[in-house]
């Protein structure tokens, strides 16, 4: 009887939500999952070969003989029946007019058990670890920032992926297969993504204003550290920016964007601290990563009086990672108005509370 009247309630409460927003409960679905926008449908044939051969990552391999697959679906039900180990897909695509954005995603379901990905040949992302110490990852959906400067615009892009498959039913075997563009994504107002200064280590210097980088390595940001090289390395690192305020912003509060970071940073403007997630001690042994820091959003304001408004700023992040990925990882990256951040905020935790608020009344 509970159960019941629990769910004339619920229907009430639909219709009433119907008849204040014009909406109906299919459309309430429709709207959960507008976080994400589809730019390219990658479900279907790809092609795929058993095996391990990282020269099937670059995009000069020749795959035209390889096996055809229907992606998203276990191998074994594809024609590879019992098959435990490694294989590669592979798919080719054209640049669109629509991927000109800095909110791309490659949404890539959910792989069993391990993977790495590689656009173009360059690394993008991996869950799980290979052998010999395997580690499944056949739970987390795939889901990876796609930097527009990984996309050739002018001809073929390729996208591989490498699986291993320990045991049962392996690859790409179900959920959402394309690239997306997630529509929660704060654009900046000032971009700073793309290139930036990196170097291994850990010295006190490299917060200072004036200190010289020039030999520094040059990487992108936002992606993941082993992007260049450095997949199994855990420690400390530094990245660095130079910028210069745009006229439009110099009378602005601002605040810096810098997405993601696995896993803790300190962040420096002109040598001064302005933000820091978690806490970094010089002794490793002392720091506590924590369960969710990797995965929280950077944003922190910037005083008006560290600003160099007329000048050269000079940005540098400290980081320390403790386990598997590191770096600035996710988007976006960037300044933003302060009132253009509290308008994204209203609107983030608006709709955020009427999707816990319909999970928590059918969870009832």
């Amino acid at each position: 009887m509970k159960k019941i009247i629990s769910k004339i309630n619920l229907l009430s409460v639909l219709v009433l939500f119907a008849a204040f927003t014009g909406r109906t409960w299919s459309a309430v679905e429709v709207d959960s999952n507008k976080e994400w926008e589809r730019v390219l449908d990658l479900r279907g044939q790809w092609k795929f070969e058993l095996g391990d051969n990282m020269k099937w990552s670059l995009p000069t391999f020749d795959d035209s003989d390889w096996d055809n697959i229907f992606v998203p679906s276990p191998w074994e039900n594809e024609g590879f029946p019992g098959y435990d180990g490694f294989a590669w897909y592979r798919i080719h695509f054209d640049f669109t007019e629509q991927m000109k954005r800095h909110n791309l995603y490659l949404r890539l379901g959910f792989i069993d058990d391990v993977d790495e990905v590689y656009v173009n040949g360059r690394f993008l992302g991996y869950k799980g670890t290979f052998p010999p110490n395997n580690a499944t990852a056949y739970q987390q959906e795939r889901i990876y920032y796609l930097p527009l400067d990984f996309l050739n615009n002018t001809g073929d892009n390729v996208i591989a992926v490498r699986v291993y498959d320990r045991y049962n039913i392996g690859g790409i075997v179900k959920g959402v297969i394309g690239i997306y563009q997630r529509n929660s994504y704060l654009n900046p107002e000032y971009d700073l993504s793309g290139i930036w200064k990196f170097k291994k280590g850990d010295e006190t210097e490299w917060e200072e204003e004036n200190y010289n980088d020039s030999d520094w390595e040059d990487v992108y940001v936002p992606s993941f550290w082993a992007a260049y090289g450095l997949k199994d390395y855990d420690g400390y690192a530094w990245y660095r920016k130079t910028f210069i305020i745009p006229a439009n912003l110099k009378d602005e509060r601002l605040i810096l964007l810098l997405g993601k970071i696995d896993d803790l940073d300190e962040t420096y403007l002109n040598g001064h601290k302005i933000g820091q997630t978690g806490k970094i001690y010089d002794n490793p042994d002392r720091i506590n990563i924590g369960d969710v820091a990797f995965s929280q959003d950077r944003a922190y304001t910037i005083p008006s009086s560290y600003l160099n408004e007329n000048g050269v700023n000079q940005l540098a992040v400290r980081v320390y990672d403790g386990l598997l990925h590191g770096g600035i990882y996710d988007g976006p990256i960037g300044l933003v108005t302060r009132e253009q951040y509290m308008d994204w905020q209203r609107k983030f935790d608006r709709d955020d509370n009427i999707k816990h608020f319909f999970m928590h009344l059918f969870n009832n």
